[in-house]
């Protein structure tokens, strides 16, 4: 019998998918968004999937893996874009969308199984007047594990930061891959040593989360004749607190013309802001658009927000999805720009790189201050010249979150939390859990 056959034995009553098309798929996510990361990944597979359906089945192939000394990466919806998902040593894919439960819901916080997505927690929160504080643009597909594990802001963090600033995760329950694995419960400060780990040091089981307050929210476009007065009038309204916003994108031409859906409301060349805004900051907007001499050219009230089109799937990494449906050739960059001369660097790239680096900003709250960050959208030639575009904005004082790198020590961290190998070192000794996604940890392997 081989130490797989005996793993699959030890796991009877747990959904086992052994089909080989069926973990082939179950064992990729979205970097195919990078052509970096394609042929890197090809072929990378797990040998099985388990779904456990509850927290006593996650320990029961814990202690499994532990035993048999197999790998274990586990897995939410598969959005992410960065491999976090992708095992490069086979093993068991571990798939926790049949944990959905939704435990409760209070006033101002919720408490979740990994697998809820987080359409699903948004829906139940709102019966009683609240809603989750920000989402990744896949929050209809989405688990809230997934995004713990591998995201880090969305639509929502324009009023609430990213998710890994303090408060914006309360607990986390997690189960370790030891001999015998324990659950154990994060709170407060402690979550940090799980979130955006990338699935390495614990298997999330539960989620407690705070929430805001549900907000009817209008959907809005302007359009603007020159981009730079599009960034300008979205860094004016980012700060105007007093007016209570979700979302504000801004678009450099040509981009929106992969928005097929949204054609009309866009007139040729010209640049978008797409903004979600609650209903009662609404009268203030023309007057700030008139300032900025800019044009409303879209308005959807709350009350149809269940209708038609969603401004919220055509920002964030859906605006790559949509271009990429277009022109599989273009892949993207994610940028921080330094506050104190935010908006000077993103003229400067603009003009320096023209449409070869097309200008995607997202405006977000980072230390109490609004900062507008970059998803553009890259024309791809070479892996050397992509390089090259990321060691100009670095050179320039522009942070890039590298997604064309599945270790996670070169992406957005550059350093992995020290508190975080502490952690990996109590909850996974035989270094099981999503092995080969961290330099410093391979590195300690081979020593």
């Amino acid at each position: 019998m081989t130490t797989l056959d005996a793993l699959i034995n030890s796991l009877e009553g747990i959904e086992i998918i052994t089909d080989s098309a069926q973990v082939a798929k179950l064992s990729q996510d979205y970097h195919s968004f990078s052509p970096v990361l394609v042929p890197k990944l090809e072929g990378k597979v797990g040998d099985i999937v388990a779904r456990p359906a509850n927290e006593a089945e996650v320990l029961k192939v814990a202690a499994a893996c532990a035993k048999h000394r197999v790998p274990v990466t586990v897995r939410g919806a598969g959005t992410g874009n960065y491999g976090q998902c992708v095992p490069l040593h086979g093993g068991v894919i571990l798939d926790m969308t049949r944990m959905q439960e939704i435990l409760w819901v209070k006033p101002g916080v919720a408490r979740v199984e990994a697998g809820v997505k987080l359409a699903a927690i948004d829906k139940k929160a709102r019966e009683i007047g609240w809603e989750i504080r920000m989402a990744p643009s896949t929050y209809r597909t989405a688990t809230i594990g997934g995004f713990i594990a591998g995201g880090s802001g969305g639509i929502g963090s324009i009023q609430y930061g990213l998710l890994g600033d303090r408060g914006n995760i309360l607990a986390l329950r997690v189960v370790t891959v030891e001999d015998e694995p324990r659950a154990i419960e994060l709170r407060g400060d402690d979550v940090q040593k799980v979130n955006h780990a990338w699935g390495i040091n614990g298997i999330i089981t539960e989620v407690e989360i705070p929430l805001g307050p549900a907000y009817p929210w209008a959907e809005v476009i302007i359009t603007f004749d020159d981009f730079m007065t599009a960034a300008k009038f979205g860094q004016a309204l980012g700060n105007a607190d007093g007016m209570i916003k979700k979302l504000i994108s801004v678009f450099a031409s040509p981009i929106p013309q992969y928005f097929h859906a949204l054609q009309e409301y866009i007139p040729e060349g010209t640049h978008p802001v797409f903004l979600i805004v609650a209903e009662s900051s609404l009268e203030f907007l023309p007057g700030l658009v008139q300032q900025y001499g800019g044009k409303i050219t879209y308005e959807k009230p709350a009350e149809e927000a269940a209708k038609g089109i969603h401004l919220a799937e055509f920002c964030w990494n859906h605006t790559t999805l949509h271009a990429r449906s277009v022109d599989t050739g273009v892949t993207y960059l994610q940028s921080m720009f330094p506050r104190d001369r935010s908006l000077q660097l993103v003229q400067h790239m603009y003009h320096h790189f023209g449409d070869e680096v097309m200008m995607h900003l997202e405006f977000f709250r980072v230390n109490g201050a609004v900062v507008p960050g970059a998803l553009q959208l890259v024309r791809y030639t070479t892996e050397e010249r992509l390089n090259e575009i990321i060691r100009y904005h670095e050179e320039q004082g522009v942070s890039i979150a590298n997604p064309h790198t599945y270790i996670i020590e070169d992406g957005g961290r550059k350093v992995i939390d020290p508190e975080q190998l502490k952690f990996k070192e109590i909850v996974d000794p035989y270094r099981l859990m999503n092995p080969g996604k961290s330099k410093v940890i391979q590195l300690q392997i081979q020593n």
